[in-house]
Parts: structure tokens; C-alpha cells; sequence
């Protein structure tokens, strides 16, 4: 049993039980896997959860950097676009990925184990016009982009079936209207 196979069982037992439910037994339970099975890759539900949250941020900074390799230096607004493609690259893949982001968030309420994901939300919205491939035309429409993506990624990670590909397709062509 593989450390993603794990965090998966996570996330599932999250998705459709909410955070009560996120035990290591139940974990174990829906991967498959003893409890010492699971103990030996997370010895305990902070090790797990802070795991959950350290896969989220990898992966969505992955995403950002793979879009903002396919950019000029100079392109206007790189960071914003790639922040936009690399959301609804999410929003519009597998259904794994919806379930990561509202499993992160419910189990990030602690302080300690949110702190992570304060500190990349910091870094993913609080970005300089001028950094990153070129200055950025109007800092607030690309603020404001940022955000509504994230805002959509919200609403689609709670109410999946709320908008289709073609929905999806047009607000994201929006958004990346807004950047000039």
C-alpha cells in the first residue's frame, strides 16, 4: 500500500463522512490496510493530515509552474493566467481532485496543521503585479481573477454537479478575458 493510496482512503472517508469521521481506523478500514499498516507511513492523524495537506500544495504548485513554463517572460499577467489554467485543470479533471481540496480544507482546522496551507494561500494571492513573466496590466482585475477562481474552486468541491464541461469551459475563457 502506497503513502497516495492512503491519503486517497483519507480524503474519501472525508468527502463523504465529514471531519468526525476521519479516524485512523477508518482509514485503514476503507484503504484496505491493518491499522498497523497504516501506522507505519502515518503514526498518528496529524501526521496524516498534515500528509494531506503537503500533497495538495505540491501538487497545485506543480500545476501553477507547468503553466508558467508555457509563458514568454514577458507575458502580461503569466502567474494570474497560469493560477487560472492550473484551477481548472482541477475543477475539470478527475473527481479526486474535488474531493482533495474540501477534504483539506475541513481537516485543516487546526491552527498548528492549517498553517501550510495559510502560508500558500499567502503566497498564491499575495503576489507583486511586476513578479513572475512580466508586469500584469490591472493588479486588481488579475486579484480579482485569482479569486474568483478559487471562490469557483469552493463551490465546485461542495456542489460537484453544479456546473457542466461547457459552463466551465466559458467562465474559464472569461477569466482569462479579464486579464487583458
Amino acid at each position: 500500500m502506497t503513502k497516495n493510496a492512503l491519503l486517497d482512503a483519507a480524503e474519501a472517508v472525508l468527502s463523504e463522512h465529514g471531519t468526525q469521521a476521519l479516524t485512523l481506523t477508518a482509514v485503514a478500514d476503507r484503504a484496505g490496510v491493518s491499522k498497523g499498516g497504516l501506522l507505519y507511513h502515518f503514526p498518528s492523524k496529524e501526521a496524516l493530515v498534515k500528509a494531506m495537506v503537503a500533497r495538495v500544495i505540491e501538487e497545485f504548485d506543480d500545476l501553477i509552474a507547468s503553466y508558467l513554463g508555457g509563458y514568454d517572460d514577458g507575458t502580461p499577467g503569466a502567474y494570474s493566467r497560469a493560477y487560472v489554467e492550473a484551477t481548472f485543470e482541477i475543477l475539470t479533471g478527475e473527481a479526486r481532485a474535488y474531493r482533495r481540496w474540501s477534504a483539506i480544507t475541513a481537516a485543516a482546522t487546526d491552527p498548528e496543521q492549517a498553517e501550510p496551507l495559510n502560508e500558500a494561500m499567502r503566497r498564491w494571492h499575495g503576489r507583486a503585479p511586476g513578479d513572475v513573466a512580466g508586469p500584469v496590466s490591472d493588479p486588481v482585475a488579475a486579484t480579482v481573477v485569482r479569486l474568483a477562481a478559487e471562490g469557483l474552486w469552493e463551490v465546485v468541491s461542495h456542489a460537484p454537479e453544479l456546473y457542466d464541461e461547457e459552463q466551465l469551459a466559458a467562465l474559464k475563457r472569461r477569466l482569462l478575458d479579464l486579464l487583458g
